[in-house]
């Protein structure tokens, strides 16, 4: 186990990729407090189910006050913080339009988790894991920054966000010994994305052309990054993002 007794927040946990990160990171040791604004009880279900430990935390990302309360939590539940992946995001339900038709609520909705919620998840985590001399955290990014997806400019502005952040922090964090990465995935298929209301087949089938892998990208193909990155593997790297997308996006 790479990641025993360490101990991970993931936010936006209770399902999809959140979902397979939080089981990936109990299956390698972890501790893991699955932070999300859904019930997360059915995946620390599952991860006591395994032999695992678990918390599940009702967590707002983009409330200061919320976000200061898992740290807390987390702390009481298990006496450190080792590793912050910030996975919540708004995506699934964004409405595709042209730039000049995004309402200025849309445009708001989708920073104020997309970007603010990371900059309070980092905030709430860095006393703890300066205090210990050692922390990761990964950044969820995307991507369409690389691409520059049409109709999607507040959420592609949102990971461009994600990414000057990861770069940023790193700089100012490097000598509290704490990693800052971004991993950026390509559209995956989860039971939420899988909803053909939302995106349609012609769609998915253009991204999936767009790959050097032309198969659909599931979540576990997203998890051995994310258990690299959390690891004392990565000691040495830090600021970076890797794009995991079956070879649509390479920079």
């Amino acid at each position: 186990m790479r990641l025993k007794d360490r101990v991970a927040i993931v936010t936006g946990g209770a399902q999809g990729i959140g979902r397979a990160y939080s089981l990936r990171l109990a299956e390698e040791g972890a501790k893991v407090v699955i932070a999300d604004i859904l019930d997360a009880g059915p995946v620390q279900q599952e991860i006591k189910e395994k032999g695992g430990e678990a918390l599940a935390l009702r967590v707002d990302v983009s409330d200061e006050e919320s976000t200061a309360d898992m740290v807390r939590k987390t702390i009481e539940k298990f006496g450190r913080i080792d590793i912050l992946v910030n996975n919540a995001a708004i995506f699934a339900t964004i409405e595709t339009k042209p730039f000049y038709e995004i309402s200025v609520r849309e445009w708001d909705d989708v920073i104020r988790v997309n970007v603010k919620g990371i900059f309070l998840c980092c905030k709430a985590v860095y006393p703890q894991m300066k205090k210990q001399g050692k922390g990761k955290i990964i950044n969820v990014a995307s991507g369409v920054f690389f691409k520059g997806l049409p109709l999607f400019l507040h959420y592609v502005t949102s990971k461009g966000g994600v990414i000057g952040m990861t770069r940023a922090m790193a700089r100012e964090v490097g000598d509290d010994g704490i990693c800052v990465n971004a991993i950026a995935p390509g559209y995956t298929v989860t039971e939420v994305m899988a909803d053909e209301s939302i995106h349609d087949e012609a769609f998915v089938n253009a991204v999936v052309g767009s790959r050097c892998f032309k198969r659909h990208e599931r979540p576990e193909d997203l998890t051995g990054t994310v258990i690299f990155l959390a690891s004392d593997d990565s000691d040495f790297i830090t600021g970076q993002t890797i794009v995991v997308d079956g070879g649509a996006t390479m920079h």
